[in-house]
């Protein structure tokens, strides 16, 4: 089972739109028990990032640079343009 961070600047509104959209394309995909899925802010998570707590990280807010390279940007499931290579992307993450 892969650990699936979402976040946002504080781990509300934003955060939940995007798990809404995850979790649908989830269950689509055939791959919703495959995934278990917390919803948090940045600024709560950067350690645990750091640390590996999680398989896939999906922002929709900048992060620091420390934690760049593990992190997917989700800002393409907010706006609905460029959602197809993030949701490529969280498919190759979870299938690795």
């Amino acid at each position: 089972m892969k650990k699936l961070l979402i976040m946002c600047g504080a781990g509300h509104a934003t955060s939940t739109i995007v798990r809404s959209k995850v979790e649908d394309w989830l269950k689509s995909e055939g791959l919703a028990d495959r995934v278990t899925i917390k919803q948090s802010a940045v600024g709560n998570e950067v350690d645990n990032i750091a640390g590996g707590a999680y398989d896939i990280v999906l922002s929709t807010t900048q992060v620091p640079a420390s934690i760049q390279d593990k992190v997917v940007n989700g800002i393409g499931l907010l706006t609905g343009m460029g959602s197809k290579p993030v949701f490529a992307e969280l498919k190759k993450q979870i299938e690795a």
